[in-house]
């Protein structure tokens, strides 16, 4: 078949358990390679969609590759956790400065949608 459909993927989790063992590591190396190759070389479509919570490796590779990158309404995505930051900087960070609607004015995804309403956005 001569079909080439877009890929959407519904990104979850990615968070410490994720970088635990090495080839977890390596999955998200050849996964985003994967898609760079279904981007750039085939030309192809590729949308990620951030649920909560999109942690980690996960945020760090192929959860923001995406030609588009949706966010569901107030989804927790962060690449560590806010306790860690905190420690590591001995600073507090702002309440909600992981959420979605944050994140959004900072440019890190496109659109925020609502899983209702998601089929008929990616159709359009």
């Amino acid at each position: 078949s001569n079909n080439f459909l877009p890929l959407i993927l519904v990104c979850a989790s990615g968070g410490v358990h994720m970088q635990e063992g090495s080839l977890s590591l390596m999955q998200m190396a050849k996964i985003s390679s994967a898609f760079y190759d279904y981007q750039s070389n085939k030309k192809l479509f590729y949308v990620s969609i951030l649920t909560s919570p999109t942690t980690g490796g996960v945020t760090a590779s192929f959860g923001m590759l995406g030609d588009v990158i949706i966010a569901e309404p107030k989804a927790y995505i962060a690449f560590v956790g806010k306790r860690v930051i905190e420690q590591t900087l001995n600073k507090t960070i702002p309440e909600g400065s992981q959420a979605t609607k944050y994140l959004f004015h900072k440019g890190l995804f496109d659109p925020i949608v609502p899983r209702n309403p998601l089929k008929g956005v990616l159709v359009d």
